[in-house]
């Protein structure tokens, strides 16, 4: 069993609730994962999904290995028939099934380059260690996707859940440099899988996302008209799909503030964090008490740890 997307989940509801479940005693299967080894590697940064899938693995009693490709492991080669006798000093095939020697499951996380759109899409990385890795593969996020951070969007949802059908806004905001659209495919994927809320994206003209994932989401241009009467406000910045990569937009209209707070239904403010501050979000929206971020980071937790423990269960 690998997870590689939010796709790989067959029922999201029992998985919310088994999540929920191992939040409540998080030690309970602490002897599932004696003498196992996780192996984490990192092509990019991290924060929480380092921290919170080492601590689920821990909480199952795994042994853990980390690598930063960033400065610690030679550098790749992902294509076949290369001439290696550029930068890269090892082949994906030699590298993924050496690992795959050492570890038990393997976690990657490797981010888009937000330069060749089909490079991105075919995520060479993942698709590289899927192919050549002999153990299974969790995506600790990858050019197209972060299946573990919507995970745990879902799991804060269900605990903050209104007793009417809620309604979800999954909105745009600026941001000085060009990010992924990960996270937000992610969170449109894992929306699609809810069938008792209401969902709407909302971000600039020439700003949609990979139509192939929004499907028939629907669209809203106007973020006020989208924000009335929300439960939830997912707040998340992309760059240009179209125009790959690029910032095509910095207006600071579309900055998260108290006054948009006040259209919605007593939302609460998501975000997966790491947040630039008056820029994507006001202070006064993500410190207030209707700001559920800290929540769902500490979510990251028990997300992994339900994969992890999934996979263990079947290897």
């Amino acid at each position: 069993m690998n997870y590689i997307s939010i796709q790989n989940i067959d029922s999201l509801d029992k998985w919310v609730k088994s999540a929920l479940k191992i939040k409540k005693n998080p030690l309970k299967n602490k002897k599932l994962g004696k003498d196992k080894t996780l192996g984490m590697l990192f092509f990019n940064p991290s924060l929480r999904t380092r921290l919170s899938t080492q601590k689920a693995a821990l909480n199952l009693g795994m042994n853990v290995m980390v690598m930063n490709f960033t400065n610690e492991g030679w550098t790749l080669e992902f294509e076949d028939g290369t001439i290696m006798n550029q930068g890269a000093s090892e082949h994906i095939r030699e590298a993924a099934e050496v690992v795959s020697q050492y570890c038990d499951i393997i976690a990657i996380r490797s981010f888009a380059g937000l330069i060749d759109k089909e490079k991105d899409n075919a995520e060479m990385v993942l698709s590289g260690f899927l192919k050549f890795a002999t153990v299974p593969i969790v995506n600790m996020e990858s050019a197209v996707g972060h299946p573990l951070q919507s995970l745990a969007d879902a799991i804060t949802m269900e605990e903050f859940k209104t007793p009417h059908r809620p309604k979800v806004v999954l909105s745009w905001a600026p941001h000085p440099r060009a990010l992924p659209q990960a996270v937000a495919n992610s969170f449109v994927e894992m929306m699609q899988k809810q069938e008792n809320m209401d969902f709407v994206i909302t971000h600039p003209e020439g700003y949609e996302l990979n139509p192939e994932i929004t499907k028939n989401s629907k669209i809203e241009y106007d973020q006020n008209k989208a924000f009335e009467n929300a439960d939830f406000v997912y707040v998340k910045n992309w760059s240009n799909y179209n125009e790959y990569g690029a910032v095509t937009n910095m207006d600071p209209n579309w900055t998260v503030t108290a006054e948009k707070m006040a259209l919605t239904n007593n939302g609460k403010f998501m975000h997966c964090l790491p947040v630039r501050r008056n820029v994507i979000v006001a202070d006064e929206v993500i410190d207030s008490e209707n700001s559920i971020v800290i929540q769902q980071a500490h979510n990251r937790t028990y997300s992994a740890q339900l994969v992890l423990q999934k996979i263990l269960k079947k290897i």
